[in-house]
């Protein structure tokens, strides 16, 4: 979380188990004092009151040269777990012989333990002191600009300190008990965990939106034509979920034609991605699981507790992880209710009576967020290829040869036919007069001209019909689809260093 950035708004302040209740988006804080006041509603009552509050005062001059004499010879090479929650205590005492033995026990890994304590304790004398002691290991004078200190980790070879599972699991267990299932020692992990962060709400503090009761097309009078909506399309069947409530619940579980889906949208990173969540006989319950991996979405499943990547629908933390899982992902069209409801008259949309109490207005959610190019958290590095939030069409293929593909949501609006070859992937991206983009194979095919809608005309003549599905000549041959979808091009190239761009 950057200094000048904005929180995360769906704070959950009442309990979990009651679906009406309201969640308020704080104001834009420093990032320490924005952590305290996370930590009040995560730990607090109800009434959001924080149930740590004992404040702590400086220490006297010399108490950690005191303490470091003082204190026994150590026992171990390595600084336990209790010594780093030890800096959390509001004993004294306690607190510098903690910040000792984590100093004279040193381990590269301290740092990233001492960074995460910080940002739960919030900026006071005590945790000056554990900045003086990160500086002089380290040799860095960051202060406490906590975004600085976790990119210069993470572009370093990940050296973990031994019991890191173990003071992750305790440390934000104090938030949420829950949060202990997901990290063991000997859980297997596709990325490092130094790198997953705590979002800022509990399990499901962003609350799912779980079979939403829907209406017609001609019911949804709460839509104006130009308000952003995600289509999809299967088994016969449209439904349009509207970023403005999406935005909200980060999460849609729901049935369209006959087939069980999740779909995604990390509002962090501008994606939404809709997945089958069965595979092989077996059903993946998900849910929000708490904590961001480069800020983009972690999601869980309700069976193991591992934790999921968005972007890729692959389990990345957990005892699913090495078993070859990875969610086959539908299509879905980012595009205008306008657009999507002449497309498809007869579509399905959710009510605003949701069961919960938000503010579904267009562009209520997010709207600070979204109206800069600051990021909420930090990334290891930024790509300035693009402005971190301008928006790219991302394709991926499953095989373990291809590359990831980017290419600029501008650079479409100009070109409504774009062809591209990668890997002997050859494909066509249409792009329609309301700016919505759709890919498909294109097998040799070369188009010439679109309408804009659903009539495009390739080099031989021959008139295609583009439908959610495929494209269909007039001689029945067909171009499938490609999975593909819309993103922030900072949480795509995050995620995706090695990245092909297209601008």
């Amino acid at each position: 979380m950057t200094a000048s950035g904005c929180d995360r708004m769906s704070v959950q302040c009442a309990p979990s188990d009651s679906p009406n209740h309201s969640v308020p988006m704080m104001r834009t804080l420093p990032v320490h004092l924005l952590i305290v006041a996370m930590l009040g509603i995560a730990w607090g009552s109800p009434g959001c009151q924080p149930t740590k509050t004992e404040p702590t005062s400086a220490p006297a001059e010399g108490d950690l040269a005191d303490a470091r004499a003082t204190s026994e010879p150590p026992a171990s090479t390595t600084a336990s777990t209790g010594d780093f929650l030890g800096l959390l205590n509001t004993d004294r005492a306690t607190f510098f012989k903690s910040l000792t033995n984590i100093e004279t026990q040193w381990h590269p890994g301290n740092r990233v333990m001492l960074i995460e304590t910080i940002t739960l304790a919030g900026k006071g004398a005590r945790n000056e002191d554990i900045i003086r002691v990160l500086e002089q290991k380290t040799g860095k004078q960051f202060g406490f600009d906590l975004d600085q200190w976790f990119r210069s980790i993470w572009n370093e070879d990940y050296q973990p300190h031994p019991e890191y599972a173990e003071f992750k699991s305790a440390l934000y267990s104090q938030l949420d008990p829950r949060f202990a299932e997901y990290f063991r020692r000997d859980f297997p992990a596709a990325i490092r965990l130094d790198e997953i962060r705590w979002g800022g709400v509990r399990r499901d503090g962003i609350p799912p939106l779980e079979n939403p009761p829907m209406i017609s097309a001609a019911q949804a009078r709460y839509l104006d034509d130009s308000d952003v909506v995600f289509g999809v399309f299967l088994g016969g069947e449209a439904k349009a979920y509207p970023k403005r409530i999406l935005a909200w619940h980060e999460m849609v579980k729901d049935t369209v034609g006959g087939i069980s889906i999740g779909g995604v949208y990390c509002t962090l990173c501008g994606s939404m991605i809709v997945y089958d969540t069965h595979l092989d006989g077996r059903h993946f319950e998900l849910g929000t699981s708490g904590f961001l991996y480069r800020s983009n979405k972690l999601m869980y499943d309700h069976e193991t507790q591992s934790l999921w990547s968005t972007l890729t629908g692959r389990p990345v933390v957990g005892p699913l992880v090495g078993q070859d899982i990875e969610l086959a992902r539908h299509y879905v069209v980012t595009t205008s209710w306008g657009q999507w409801r002449r497309r498809h008259p007869d579509t399905q949309v959710p009510s605003l009576d949701t069961g919960y109490r938000r503010d579904y207005r267009e562009g209520a959610a997010y709207r600070d967020y979204f109206a800069t190019d600051r990021l909420m958290f930090t990334v290891p590095k930024l790509d300035q290829r693009l402005k971190n939030k301008d928006e790219i069409l991302a394709l991926r293929w499953n095989e373990p040869t291809a590359v990831e593909l980017a290419i600029s949501t501008r650079f479409l609006s100009k070109r409504p036919i774009y062809h591209g070859d990668v890997e002997e992937h050859p494909f066509v991206v249409l792009t329609d007069s309301a700016g919505a983009s759709r890919v498909f194979e294109s097998s040799g095919v070369r188009f010439t001209s679109f309408d804009g809608h659903s009539k495009v005309t390739s080099a031989d003549g021959s008139i295609w019909t583009l439908s959610e599905e495929q494209l269909t000549s007039s001689g029945s041959r067909s171009l499938r689809r490609l999975p593909h979808h819309r993103a922030f091009w900072f949480g795509w190239v995050s995620a995706f260093p090695d990245t092909l761009l297209v601008k």
